[in-house]
């Protein structure tokens, strides 16, 4: 299964994550939440390094800057996680190019 970058998916990462480990269903999403809920694995831009560069906004306008000069950013970080214990339940073998190329693995 993989689910869509869209706020659901984050907010109910844990019913996600339940619902697929109970269908038996390896799910890829876009969030390390869901990963770190028991999803077998994700990828996509890290939350944190999102949050952290609207702080920078933040500051800036409130140093004065114009919104309206602003450049748009899109993310440069992003995460591939893995969680072994979901593909151990899920009887999946993830090989070890996989392991390499991942940024963090959850076992």
């Amino acid at each position: 299964m993989i689910t869509f970058s869209d706020v659901l998916t984050y907010v109910y990462a844990k019913r996600i994550a339940d619902l697929v480990a109970a269908a038996r269903l390896p799910a890829m999403t876009p969030f390390r939440e869901v990963t770190d809920a028991g999803a077998l694995m994700s990828y996509g831009p890290s939350i944190t390094g999102m949050c952290r560069r609207a702080a920078d906004f933040v500051v800036r306008i409130l140093k004065g800057a114009s919104p309206a000069e602003m450049a748009i950013e899109q993310p440069t970080r992003f995460e591939f996680v893995i969680n072994l214990k979901a593909a151990k339940a899920l009887g999946l073998t993830i090989s070890p190019v996989m392991r390499l190329q991942a940024d963090e693995i959850i076992e």
